[in-house]
């Protein structure tokens, strides 16, 4: 299966969910044309009252589809844009991948993965149990999230649903993801 795009999301207020567009344009450095996390700097509100300073690792906020599924088992109705993507994948693990990847979308747009999302109290307003369903615990005992990958935006473009994700691992030694 070809990794490819599902849908693209994007909101210019500070709404947990994001409604789908027809395309979205990735500015380098910046992230999501149009949407409150844009910026160099940290956006998400509680991490600009900690420091506003801070890069902003979380230009880009990547789910896969295949989440979807597996939370539908349980009972929950996922669609995206509705968990706060931008980018919505299918055929890729997404995960799984090294801290540092870049992912080639569409035919320009270049998004480096930074690390894990950390799922957020927010969950829970869209379904009571949502929170606790996109983790889980590895055979080890250790946190495993799975509310998708953050991203910086390396080079721009526009990037439309059906768009081909292709994978550039990093050189060297991989790094796990880790919550950023």
């Amino acid at each position: 299966m070809t990794a490819e795009v599902v849908a693209v999301s994007r909101s210019p207020a500070h709404t947990f969910t994001k409604p789908n567009e027809a395309v979205i344009r990735l500015l380098a450095g910046l992230g999501v044309e149009g949407d409150a996390h844009m910026g160099e700097t940290v956006k998400h509100r509680s991490r600009v009252k900690r420091d506003p300073s801070q890069p902003n690792l979380r230009q880009v906020h990547l789910v896969h589809e295949e989440l979807f599924a597996e939370l539908a088992e349980r009972g929950f109705r996922i669609t995206p844009g509705l968990i706060g993507e931008n980018i919505t994948t299918r055929g890729i693990d997404l995960l799984g991948l090294p801290t540092g990847t870049r992912l080639k979308i569409g035919p320009a747009a270049i998004v480096e993965i930074t690390g894990l999302r950390n799922p957020c109290a927010q969950l829970e307003g869209i379904q009571k149990g949502l929170m606790a369903a996109v983790l889980d615990r590895d055979a080890n005992g250790n946190l495993i999230r799975k509310a998708g990958v953050m991203g910086i935006v390396i080079e721009g473009g526009e990037v439309r649903p059906g768009d081909a994700i292709e994978t550039l691992l990093p050189e060297g030694e991989h790094r796990p993801l880790e919550p950023v």
